[in-house]
């Protein structure tokens, strides 16, 4: 699976979402960038956030950011070491 430009703008607007708080939003104001505000809109139609400029997780959206969060702190931490 290639990771588009797209899918990394859309991942980057899902790791900015803390997962401490339901009560936890975020909001893209129109003088970010465009690639930004486009990311933002997808992840709204794709009912991951609660409107086009952010707002909150949904169901899924909280799902697919806890996903994201366990994969980024897999990818990010140092590899374990190996004695045979």
């Amino acid at each position: 699976m290639a990771l588009s430009q797209a899918l990394l703008d859309e991942i980057a607007i899902l790791s900015r979402f803390s997962l401490d708080s339901l009560q936890a939003g975020i909001k893209v104001h129109n003088d970010a960038a465009p690639a930004l505000i486009a990311a933002t809109e997808r992840l709204y139609k794709k009912d991951l956030i609660s409107q086009a400029d952010g707002g909150y997780l949904t169901e899924l959206g909280r799902e697919t950011v806890e996903h994201l969060q366990l994969a980024l702190t897999i990818l990010t931490s140092e590899p374990a070491l190996f004695t045979e």
